[in-house]
């Protein structure tokens, strides 16, 4: 096996070739610092550089304004199901969830903890193949939360839900970056870091400065944003690695000219894996409906489960790796974030198709 395999995997997830070196090259130690940054005290005046630069990097590829916080915690998007609930669904109690994966059916599982939930739409009827057309959300709602792409079913949300005057929630852990957003819909905005930013350990939280005053005074200190946002994510020791990774992604994003560089190639991406789904005459078959597919996750079946699994074996010997779907639903799903080079996809659609002719 060649020492770097195209890797496909749903998370965590491929990163930037030009991020591991320079980590790689630095992690002994930190130019003119002396100490590797698995070392350096997160009270230094390095680190206040490294997570303040991460910081304003973030700022200018996402526009984010003036009146929003950014904050590096813990517990990955999960613990974000239980804190969004319990600091902006008072003093209402209510909120609305739009249910197009697993993902989104764990968050509304967190949030029945604290209130009633909403579910104003849902594609679980159709296996989650497709993003609802239409919502119906209650007007009292303190939030209205959706996830934005889908991995485990290929779906993505092409743009922002309708929701008018109500806070807008998403957990964009698995399509943050890979395309420029209009931050100012959002009230909130979280996304774990190993998919699309860096590596696992890491969770970015995005919040309007408004929403931080809902945060109840009786909620545990840990899990107020008001305790992040107040000590600028280091009430207690930050995920000082996760944070520095995501600093040298954001930079690496900026160099290839920003979102906008980076969204046409990755469309670039889907476009051609796709093409090699719909121009196979039903050898393989796309799960996601078509107005509904994801430019991160693209997950598509074969004609039998023993193909499928011919094919994913013959592809870890080729050299790709990641292919096998979710097992929830099985099939295979090629993941395609912002990291994952042109030439992986190239590649694999070569593999693809050499592979229908051998077997179709």
């Amino acid at each position: 096996m060649k020492e770097r395999i195209y890797n496909f995997n749903a998370g965590p997830a491929v990163l930037p070739e030009e991020v591991l070196k320079e980590a790689q090259e630095n992690l002994y130690s930190l130019p003119s610092v002396g100490m590797s940054v698995l070392e350096i005290s997160h009270r230094s005046e390095t680190f206040n550089k490294i997570i303040d630069g991460a910081k304003e990097d973030l700022k200018s590829l996402l526009s984010i304004p003036d009146n929003y916080h950014i904050l590096f915690l813990q517990g990955g998007a999960s613990t974000q199901f239980a804190m969004v609930p319990m600091n902006i669904m008072p003093p209402n109690n209510k909120a609305a969830y739009l249910v197009t994966g697993a993902w989104s059916k764990k968050a509304v599982k967190e949030a029945k903890r604290v209130g009633e939930v909403n579910i104003a739409a849902s594609s679980e009827g159709t296996g989650f193949d497709r993003i609802p057309k239409e919502l119906n959300l209650a007007k009292d709602a303190s939030y209205v939360h959706f996830t934005s792409n889908n991995t485990i079913y290929g779906t993505e949300w092409n743009s922002e839900p309708e929701v008018g005057d109500i806070p807008l929630v998403c957990d964009a852990s698995s399509d943050i970056l890979h395309k420029k957003i209009d931050v100012s819909k959002y009230g909130i905005i979280y996304a774990g870091a190993q998919k699309n930013m860096g590596p696992s350990g890491v969770t970015l939280v995005i919040i309007r400065d408004d929403l931080l005053q809902r945060s109840p005074d009786s909620l545990f200190t840990m899990l107020n944003y008001n305790t992040h946002a107040e000590k600028n994510s280091m009430f207690n020791t930050p995920p000082v690695f996760g944070v520095y990774m995501i600093g040298l992604v954001t930079k690496w994003l900026k160099n290839l000219g920003g979102l906008d560089a980076m969204n046409s190639v990755n469309k670039e991406k889907a476009e051609m894996l796709y093409n090699c789904i719909d121009e196979s005459d039903g050898f393989y078959k796309g799960h996601a409906q078509k107005d509904s597919r994801s430019v991160m996750n693209v997950t598509f079946n074969l004609t039998s489960e023993e193909l499928e699994k011919k094919l994913i074996a013959e592809a870890l010997e080729n050299g790709f790796g990641g292919v096998k779907g979710h097992r929830s639903i099985g099939g295979l799903r090629a993941s395609i974030y912002n990291a994952c080079p042109k030439v992986a996809v190239e590649e694999l659609v070569k593999f693809m198709k050499d592979f229908q002719q051998r077997n179709g």
